[in-house]
């Protein structure tokens, strides 16, 4: 994997996508993710606004730090800038 061109997500597969500059692909399955970690109406919706609003932010929590739970608790760590 080379530069990463782009990251958005994809409503058709309700996956967030990355691409690279060499061609290779990403695919994250947003609802498998939400099965996993969120308990409730709320985080599910924190994560969907996350998925929509700033995909790769939701991707640096998935794929490089690897804790939304401690995202979805709030903890100060987890915020995320404006």
């Amino acid at each position: 994997m080379d530069r990463l061109i782009s990251c958005e997500f994809n409503m058709d597969t309700a996956c967030v996508e990355l691409k690279f500059a060499d061609g290779s692909m990403i695919a994250i399955d947003t609802i498998a993710v939400e099965n996993e970690v969120a308990d409730n109406m709320y985080q599910r919706s924190e994560l969907d606004w996350l998925i929509y609003n700033k995909p790769l932010e939701y991707v640096q929590l998935v794929l490089l730090v690897g804790d939304l739970e401690g995202y979805l608790r709030g903890t100060p760590e987890h915020r995320l800038m404006d």
